[in-house]
């Protein structure tokens, strides 16, 4: 686990503190990274991919695996007394996935559950109910129309449905991977504080090495 800071810029009025697990690059690159996160491309399970299930659930044991490492670890850093766990959704209206397209969330439920009183489960707190653009894709695929807005400044709050129960709260924020000027994780957290959350902490396993948005192979 290694800590970076997310910078105030115009999606978000304040710096946050972040995490992260792994260096990220494109698939093509990835002799470049030791122990690259395989794991986080078979989780999201795009349209093109459909990958068997013993290949989905070993993803999941490894997801699974670093975050019972990290979470706990995240919490000693915060020094608070409990954290309660927030996902980013994916791009598209959450009902428009298929269960086995939604297992980086269900995994991490596991982990809350597992890591017992400190970590809340808010991970229904945030559900996207109207369409964006998926940006890792960064070419067309059969079959599937890339509809929605890019990221801007208030996508968050005018895509997603977000419960009252955040107010108040310390928050920990996990997307499976951040990239730095894409600004879908900096929206959301200033949609998290626009809802009155405490504090938000965000993590991610991985974190984009270059300055491009991350994009399956």
């Amino acid at each position: 686990m290694k800590p970076f800071t997310i910078k105030q810029n115009e999606c978000l009025n304040q710096d946050i503190q972040g995490y992260y697990h792994t260096d990220y690059v494109a698939y093509e690159n990835r002799s470049e990274v030791d122990n690259y996160p395989m794991y986080i491309l078979t989780l999201k399970n795009d349209l093109d991919r459909n990958w068997w299930l013993s290949k989905l659930q070993s993803a999941q044991r490894e997801l699974l695996k670093v975050l019972l490492n990290d979470l706990p670890n995240i919490l000693k850093e915060s020094k608070l007394h409990k954290l309660t766990v927030c996902v980013v959704p994916r791009a598209k209206a959450d009902n428009t996935y298929n269960q086995d397209q939604l297992l980086f969330k269900a995994t991490i439920v596991d982990a809350v559950n597992q890591l017992g009183n400190n970590f809340g489960d808010g991970t229904i707190f945030i559900v996207r109910h109207k369409n964006t653009n998926t940006t890792h894709l960064r070419r067309p695929v059969d079959g599937f129309d890339n509809d929605g807005s890019e990221p801007y400044s208030g996508i968050s709050q005018e895509t997603c449905n977000l419960s009252n129960n955040i107010k108040g709260l310390d928050i920990l924020l996990i997307d499976d991977i951040y990239t730095k000027d894409v600004n879908i994780d900096e929206d959301m957290i200033q949609a998290l504080l626009n809802c009155g959350a405490n504090s938000v902490t965000f993590y991610s396993i991985g974190k984009t090495i270059h300055h491009e948005p991350d994009f399956t192979f």
